[in-house]
């Protein structure tokens, strides 16, 4: 085996660690862009927020699609972008699993924006609540969600007896914020099954949270996360991976 210089292998942590503070700052620059709904209390959108979904805000016949179909967009972009530079360092299938799940989670919510609902159900009572291709993608949104989050807390969960602790703010919040997600995306299912009302709020609070997810993702990171813990990044000689 080659033997690797004290310097070249500082390098490469040095390398490691720009690539994952980029990664941090699109991650944290999404979870504000995926609440971008906020938006509609200041304009004039049309749509009650308590009993539309968000995605209503760039249906193919709203003033404001391009706006909010934009945001959308990018906010997609930003996620895949993130994913693929973190998933380069990660360590660990788990970790690497997560990553994968979360640049398909972005590639799914671009999806979204490319197929959009063909209007606004909530204020047309003739439009149906289901538009086949656009349910397809958010489910498949949801999917990769969940699975980026059980991965994650897999990952987190997998330090041994006497290992210092892996993801230790996704170990600590992973599982809560994984419950309030899904109790919050299942309250919002009404209107596909012919219930309409009140699904608004669960939504809007669904994506919250997946902001909170990913700024938690942005934390770990860029070593926050190991003010609850031993720091990973300096313990030993050199800087050692926290596998996230």
């Amino acid at each position: 085996m080659p033997h690797i210089s004290s310097s070249a292998r500082a390098s490469l942590g040095q390398r490691d660690m720009s690539r994952e503070g980029w990664a941090a700052l699109l991650l944290a620059t999404a979870a504000v862009l995926y609440n971008s709904w906020v938006l509609e209390f200041v304009l004039p959108t049309g749509l009650d927020p308590r009993h539309s979904y968000v995605s209503e805000l760039y249906a193919a016949d709203q003033p404001f699609r391009v706006l909010f179909g934009g945001i959308e967009a990018a906010c997609a972009v930003i996620v895949m972008a993130g994913a693929l530079l973190a998933g380069r360092s990660a360590g660990g299938r788990w970790a690497r699993a997560g990553w994968a799940s979360v640049l398909a989670l972005g590639m799914s919510s671009l999806g979204d924006v490319i197929l959009p609902m063909r209007c606004a159900p909530s204020v047309e009572w003739s439009c149906d609540a289901v538009h086949p291709w656009h349910t397809a993608t958010s489910a498949l949104a949801h999917f990769f969600l969940f699975a980026s989050m059980v991965f994650f807390c897999v990952a987190g969960a997998g330090a041994g007896a006497g290992e210092r602790p892996r993801l230790p703010m996704v170990r600590r919040w992973g599982v809560r914020v994984l419950a309030a997600a899904l109790t919050t995306a299942v309250s919002t299912v009404g209107p596909l099954f012919g219930h309409p009302g009140w699904h608004g709020i669960p939504q809007r609070a669904h994506l919250l949270l997946v902001g909170v997810w990913f700024a938690l993702l942005a934390a770990e990171l860029t070593g926050l996360g190991a003010t609850v813990g031993p720091s990973f990044r300096t313990a030993g000689r050199y800087p050692e991976r926290p596998g996230v």
